[in-house]
């Protein structure tokens, strides 16, 4: 069986990409070249940004919609991302709320992909 390990974010500006997320996951990218850069997280998962136009093939239509979600454990960790992403001045698509899966909300990274923080069901 095949366990999936990477995802991979289509990004205009890679340089800024990669800035950002050095700053929002507090790490350095383990791999960084001009046009693709990555982030090994827990256990093996891979975070990679490459650059839009140098994908092959290219996408089809805007290819720059995704979502990346953080869960964490306790809804007091989720509305403490949220007051820390608050604070780094990420643009906030949905605000702290409550969905039928618990406390939520979504920011965006600089190409509009979704970063969305809920709870760990422990």
């Amino acid at each position: 069986m095949a366990t999936p390990n990477l995802i991979v974010l289509y990004v205009m500006d890679p340089p800024a990409s990669v800035e950002f997320y050095r700053k929002l996951l507090g790490k350095e990218p383990t791999a960084t070249f001009p046009t693709f850069s990555s982030f090994e997280m827990q256990d093996g998962f891979v975070l990679g940004l490459w650059a839009r136009e140098k994908v092959q093939p290219q996408p089809i239509g805007d290819g720059s919609r995704a979502e990346v979600a953080f869960m964490v454990k306790g809804e007091e960790a989720v509305r403490a991302r949220y007051e820390e992403w608050r604070a780094m001045g990420l643009p906030i698509a949905q605000e702290l709320t409550r969905m039928d899966f618990g406390p939520t909300f979504v920011a965006l990274d600089p190409d509009g992909h979704r970063l969305r923080v809920c709870l760990y069901d422990e």
